[in-house]
């Protein structure tokens, strides 16, 4: 902690799932905790039950649609303008894309625009309320899938060939190279910046809930769904479980900028929080800077905080 100071927390997709035992934890281990979740009468609740688990810290909900572009700046611009530090923000709101490809109101496939360009640009609207912390963090939630994932940059909204494992998988790599490579950045211009991301393994959460009721029309949606099911089932954790790591990458002290954690099981399946090696797609530094590049085009956002330390450096 800073002295006396009490650490602030922001957690996205805080309402349920991973993300509402992170935020429990968090608060717990004495962190105030901001629940921002575009479902709120789910937050009001994660809120309440926080506080009947013993939470002594402040607690509290505001709304945001990753979704939606002008939301977020909006939202951002209110949490700089209360003044207050930053000093743990927990990227994790996701979803598992649908089997029909959808859209977020800014026209990007749903689950990129949300996961990625979503965070991307909140964490760039966040960066000085961030840098008001004398120890800043940023936690990238990605997944285990991104060993298998790709960016494809010649149909990065899969407009023209959408698979929903194809569309997790791409936008869960690029979860971690965003982690990566705003670490670097950070890096380069001196900023106090940690930035790390966390996978938790395979978890029992209620992320594919919408999947009962969606039509299936070809063998490959069929497959998907059992392959899900299969997983989950066979070989899922609790979320209790599952949020380790992102705990451990918010908190521990050992925890270095760039770093990458998962479970220390079978396959990174589950266990407990360990340091794990990011694909070589997720280290390559040329895709990283590609996009980067196309995030920047595509949300607007310029991070200009890192643009105006390299002009001074």
């Amino acid at each position: 902690m800073d002295g006396k100071q009490t650490r602030r927390a922001l957690v996205t997709g805080g309402a349920s799932g991973l993300g509402f035992e992170t935020a429990k934890a968090l608060a717990l281990l004495g962190h105030d905790v901001l629940i921002a979740d575009r479902n709120v009468a789910a937050a009001e609740a994660a809120v309440r039950n926080i506080v009947a688990a013993g939470a002594t810290t402040r607690v509290e909900f505001a709304p945001l649609d990753l979704g939606d572009l002008a939301a977020i700046r909006a939202f951002t611009a209110a949490q700089c303008r209360d003044g207050q530090p930053l000093d743990v923000l927990i990227n994790n709101a996701g979803l598992l894309p649908p089997l029909r490809r959808a859209t977020t109101r800014d026209g990007f496939e749903l689950k990129f625009g949300v996961s990625h360009l979503g965070h991307f640009a909140l964490t760039d609207g966040l960066l000085p309320t961030l840098l008001r912390s004398s120890a800043p963090r940023v936690v990238s939630v990605s997944s285990i899938v991104q060993a298998t994932g790709r960016i494809d940059f010649d149909d990065l909204q899969s407009e023209r060939s959408y698979l929903s494992s194809r569309a997790y998988s791409q936008t869960k790599l690029a979860s971690l190279i965003f982690a990566i490579e705003l670490q670097r950045r950070a890096d380069a211009v001196g900023l106090p910046l940690r930035s790390v991301a966390a996978h938790p393994g395979i978890s029992r959460t209620g992320i594919g809930d919408g999947r009962r009721s969606e039509r299936r029309t070809s063998l490959l949606d069929w497959l998907d769904v059992i392959a899900f099911r299969i997983a989950m089932r066979g070989f899922g954790q609790t979320p209790q479980q599952g949020a380790l790591p992102i705990i451990h990458a918010a908190t521990a002290a050992d925890v270095r900028g760039g770093e990458f954690y998962g479970p220390d099981g079978f396959q990174q399946f589950r266990g407990r929080p360990t340091r794990v090696q990011p694909s070589a797609a997720a280290r390559d530094p040329e895709t990283a800077t590609r996009l980067w590049a196309v995030s920047r085009t595509l949300t607007g956002a310029d991070y200009a905080v890192l643009r105006r330390q390299e002009t001074s450096a």
